[in-house]
């Protein structure tokens, strides 16, 4: 059965060291050429110089050209009639619009309160003082029931109260 295994053998020849000096001498000569074209290159701040004066130049010019569009009037679509008018104009426009318009008073907001969180409707007695056996206390009237406002919850008015299937409607604007 030895006869029909065969034995492989893989022979490894060493590398000449001529090999390895070769390839060292090839990066040696990549980094002399790397530093033969970065070397003589100005290493100043000139670049950060003219970087930041254009950036200066482009706001700048984005400076002039936001101005230019809130000082000027011109058309934004003539087929829609849009048109843009200078800021100062626009501002002008917009006080005396206002100042033509009366404002409308605004009606107290009513939250509608569920039915289970709704308040009882009948007062709970107050509590019995101490009584000693055989004599007879006037009667006190009952306690009223604690509002939603006294225990720290504003609620509106009664009058503007509405019941929670009512939707309410806004104050009717009235004009001079």
């Amino acid at each position: 059965m030895a006869d029909t295994q065969s034995v492989r053998t893989i022979a490894y020849s060493r590398t000449p060291f001529s090999t390895w000096l070769g390839v060292v001498f090839l990066f040696v000569l990549f980094g002399l050429i790397v530093l033969a074209v970065i070397g003589p290159s100005p290493r100043s701040s000139d670049f950060e110089e003219t970087r930041a004066k254009k950036r200066m130049e482009k706001l700048k010019a984005l400076h002039e050209e936001t101005q230019k569009d809130l000082t000027t009037y011109a058309w934004v679509d003539k087929n829609k009639g849009v048109a843009r008018i200078p800021i100062d104009r626009a501002m002008e426009l917009t006080v005396a619009d206002l100042a033509q318009k009366k404002p409308a008073p605004a009606g107290p907001i009513a939250t509608p309160v569920p039915p289970a969180a709704a308040p009882p409707t009948g007062g709970s007695p107050a509590p019995a003082a101490h009584q000693q056996p055989g004599t007879a206390q006037p009667a006190q009237p009952s306690a009223p029931a604690r509002s939603p406002a006294a225990q720290g919850v504003a609620s509106p008015p009664p009058a503007t109260q509405q019941s929670p299937s009512v939707p309410s409607s806004p104050a009717p604007a009235t004009s001079p």
